[in-house]
């Protein structure tokens, strides 16, 4: 089923973020957390792509399980960077020949190790040059199920490396006018400004579904790590008032924590979201509570 049909079956959609283990634990770990979280009927569950391809194997892996195990449609991310032409081409195949519908195309990091890394031998510079060519790939009629749809990432708070607010609406224009089949968010903490960021997609002619990323705060150390994660985002006082105090106390903090994301969720239900989209890090009960709090699970 195309990803159009998926988001407008459920609204709003339900979907979840996984990355590929490192580890047969970490595998068996994760894919318990997946059928916790499959009770949902999520519309879709996206998986990944390490820096610069670096888990490429790895999210192949994961996809296919979901694909073979599940009765989720799963959405690989795919990226730009250290891939030519010929290699996204032959990606892109492999996915059509195993049942993969839709893909989520980033322009994407370089490897962790070479932050020096030359962009220049890359087929793509751009996400909308790699949202171009899938669609290229879908006219060519290679996909056996009609062609890939396509997610593109939006960011509420702005791009981090790019500070002209204008400029970035034209980007994600373009990504848009590409071919891509719909926008998925970066996380936030504010909903003031996913719904501006969706105010000016709307002003900018930009009409795809605009799905809204979020993250619970279950811990001291996953707060830090989500801002390293999400370069540029923010917390609002009001979250952090709730959360500071408590973190000598780790249960209260973690409920604190879901208590702001449902409140978040329920407030962008109200207005109308076209869809939550939970970064998960692999755990579920934050995400399944949350769900289940809004009358989504």
């Amino acid at each position: 089923m195309h990803i159009s049909e998926i988001l407008q079956q459920r609204q709003p959609s339900l979907s979840f973020e996984f990355f590929p283990p490192k580890t047969p634990k970490a595998a068996g770990k994760l894919f318990e957390t997946i059928r916790e979280l499959e009770r949902c009927r999520p519309s879709f569950v996206s998986v990944t792509y390490g820096a610069g391809g670096s888990t490429r194997e790895l999210t192949h892996q994961l996809v296919l399980k979901i694909l073979e195990e599940t009765a989720i449609p799963p959405v690989p991310h795919f990226t730009c960077v250290c891939h030519g032409r010929e290699e996204i081409e032959d990606i892109l195949e492999n996915y059509a020949r195993a049942g993969v519908r839709t893909i989520l195309a980033l322009r994407g990091d370089p490897p962790r190790d070479r932050l020096d890394y030359d962009r220049a031998g890359d087929a793509f510079q751009f996400a909308g040059e790699l949202v171009a060519f899938i669609r290229e790939f879908n006219e060519s009629g290679r996909h056996p199920g009609g062609g890939f749809g396509i997610g593109v990432a939006g960011f509420p708070e702005g791009h981090p490396e790019t500070q002209n607010r204008v400029l970035e609406m034209d980007y994600l224009k373009a990504k848009v006018d590409a071919g891509a089949d719909y926008i998925c968010t970066q996380l936030f903490f504010d909903n003031h400004d996913f719904l501006d960021f969706r105010d000016r997609c709307e002003l900018a002619g930009i009409t795809v579904p605009i799905i809204a990323g979020i993250m619970p705060i279950t811990t001291p150390g996953g707060m830090t790590r989500m801002a390293e994660l999400a370069a540029g985002a923010h917390f609002p006082a009001k979250l952090l008032k709730l959360v500071t105090p408590l973190e000598n106390d780790l249960p209260a903090f973690a409920a604190a924590g879901v208590d702001y994301a449902t409140e978040q969720c329920a407030e962008l239900v109200d207005h109308g979201v076209a869809g939550l989209h939970f970064y998960t890090l692999n755990k579920s009960d934050a995400t399944l509570e949350i769900a289940q709090r809004i009358g989504l699970a």
